[in-house]
């Protein structure tokens, strides 16, 4: 069984994907996404390791993140993947990073598009449960510049995508999941 927990900032949804991965049992992997950009950030990941279960391992994937899993996936019953909103972030950076005196929107867009299809066969060939925490950013006004409205199009496309795979979806709206799929009554 795959899931995918979208919602907003601060919606509860690392917690309940923590909170789900306990119910489910076994072995958990966790793969941290993030990034240590600065002393503020490096505290939070901080915080957050020392609040997960001591025997639950952990590891560190800021892209690439299905050739990461390869072998570790394999060891595991439950993998929490948080989250996909950094991952992608991760994917532009690199190219921000990367000294292009202009951006290639359509190649940013595919690499991001083959992250998430290489995640997607992970997960085919996994026998773990998969937990993947994103964030929804489509509820908001439309980003006043190129480079918002192409980050918002690329997590976008990537949550889609994914929402399609998994076998359960749920929004986090103040702490409470709300299931998207399977629907009520389908």
């Amino acid at each position: 069984m795959n899931y995918l927990l979208l919602g907003g900032a601060r919606s509860g949804k690392s917690s309940y994907a923590e909170r789900l991965a306990r119910e489910l049992a076994g072995r958990v992997l966790f793969v941290a996404t993030a990034e240590a950009g600065d002393e503020e950030m490096r505290c939070r990941i901080e915080k957050h390791k020392k609040g997960r279960p001591a025997d639950w391992k952990t590891l560190e994937a800021s892209l690439d993140v299905a050739a990461c899993l390869a072998g570790p996936a394999s060891q595991a019953d439950v993998v929490v993947l948080d989250c996909i909103t950094l991952l992608v972030n991760n994917i532009l950076c690199r190219h921000l990073a990367g000294g292009e005196a202009e951006l290639d929107a359509e190649r940013v867009e595919k690499e991001a598009s083959r992250e998430i299809d290489a995640l997607i066969e992970c997960m085919k060939k996994s026998q773990a449960s998969f937990i993947i925490v994103s964030n929804e950013v489509g509820c908001g006004l439309v980003p006043a510049d190129a480079m918002s409205r192409l980050y918002r199009d690329m997590l976008g496309r990537a949550n889609q995508v994914l929402a399609a795979y998994v076998d359960r979806v749920y929004l986090m709206v103040a702490g409470i999941p709300m299931p998207l799929k399977p629907q009520a009554g389908a």
